[in-house]
């Protein structure tokens, strides 16, 4: 079985790392390769990451607005790498990648990761998105939340499919050791206790929630440091901020980070401020770190992040809230423990790649109307596969 993935990646950030982990886990009678917009050069860190894994990617040449050359290419190329499936994740891949489909005759899956909404642009092409999605063989949503605006926007339930998010654990359990001292090389006064976030610098992810959240808790625990991860547009105007605040040196943007696995076992908890999410994988690799997690109550978020157990959810666009529940897990060491304890079992046994991969096995399957592949073998394309 060939499944091939439409990508439109201007950085090598989750939508991709999922891609990426399924396709490693699949059995050996899935073969997998990649097709990615090119984004103006952009895509081709996550070109190197597929190619360096061992699989076929291909920076296409044509884009927006030449839509029709697009399709043309992307059916040419599904046909050459003999694709038995095609996905598709994100809102360009979903327009392009439905039609191109069609002419090569595949069944195409929607992966849907989430819809920010971040400008108008982005608006409206998530609305044509949300329309243009009943017609792909199946929507397969990384949250029930996700499919639940999936449904609000006239998706049928008979294509939705839930297949959450997944993350290889492994890796955030290093015992190397000196998480702890990196974590605090980043201010120039170690503190005490480190509450961490990363994630892309947009306001969906409401790092200025975070920002505010952080000088309310440093009122009273002036011996906390917060570290904040990622790049983005909003990075000028939180750099304003801090400095309008004053929290210099005990809030530092540390930019985009490519060693987390080291670098968040190093802190005491770790924050969730977005307005909208599908399935935070920053979450669940604060899990597999040991974190508890104190998160907004936004899309799938309360699917990983049990109340009271391994974290707590909090209103999002509310940084009193937020702040309230960072200072009372700041104050219990032995909570702190048990709900980080909790997370990463939970993480360990729910959110594996093993358990992601044989779910797609099974939908594809469905599609093709063939057996879950276990060994190497070419399969025929079943009749009514496609419309």
């Amino acid at each position: 079985m060939n499944v091939v993935h439409l990508m439109a990646s201007p950085f090598l950030g989750g939508p991709e790392r999922q891609v990426l982990g399924l396709a490693r886990s699949l059995s050996a009678g899935c073969r997998t390769g990649f097709l990615s917009f090119a984004e103006s050069g952009r895509a081709r860190p996550f070109l190197d990451r597929a190619r360096a894994d061992g699989f076929e990617a291909v920076e296409l040449k044509q884009n927006f607005p030449r839509v029709r050359r697009a399709i043309r290419e992307v059916a040419d190329r599904l046909r050459r790498m003999k694709a038995d499936v095609l996905c598709c994740s994100g809102y360009k891949p979903d327009l392009i990648g439905w039609r191109a489909a069609r002419k090569a005759g595949v069944p195409v899956v929607a992966i849907a990761h989430g819809w920010t909404g971040v400008t108008r642009k982005v608006r409206f092409y998530e609305s044509v998105d949300r329309f243009v999605l009943r017609w792909f063989d199946a929507v397969a949503c990384v949250s029930e939340g996700q499919a639940n605006k999936a449904r609000q926007g006239g998706v049928p339930d008979r294509l939705l499919a839930v297949i959450r998010n997944a993350i290889d654990s492994a890796p955030f359990e290093s015992d190397e050791g000196g998480e702890r001292e990196l974590a605090r090389s980043f201010f120039p006064h170690p503190p005490n206790k480190i509450v961490g976030t990363a994630g892309r610098l947009s306001p969906e992810k409401g790092p200025d929630v975070f920002v505010e959240a952080a000088a309310l808790v440093l009122r009273d625990r002036a011996d906390t440091g917060f570290l904040l991860c990622g790049e983005g547009p909003m990075r000028p105007a939180l750099e304003r901020r801090v400095a309008e605040l004053g929290l210099q040196g005990r809030l530092v943007l540390a930019g985009f980070r490519t060693d987390l696995e080291r670098l968040m076992p190093g802190w005491d908890l770790a924050v969730l401020s977005s307005h909208t999410e599908g399935l935070p994988v920053f979450v669940l690799e604060a899990q597999a770190a040991g974190l508890p997690v104190v998160a907004t109550a936004v899309g799938g978020t309360p699917e990983v992040v049990e109340d009271g157990a391994t974290g707590y959810l909090v209103p999002p666009a509310s940084p009193a809230a937020l702040a309230a529940r960072i200072g009372e897990l700041l104050d219990d060491e032995g909570l702190r423990r048990r709900m980080g304890a909790r997370g990463k079992q939970r993480v360990r046994e729910e959110f594996t790649f093993a358990a992601q991969a044989e779910q797609y096995e099974r939908l594809f399957a469905r599609l093709l109307g063939v057996s879950r592949p276990a060994a190497p073998a070419t399969f025929e394309r079943a009749g009514g596969a496609t419309r």
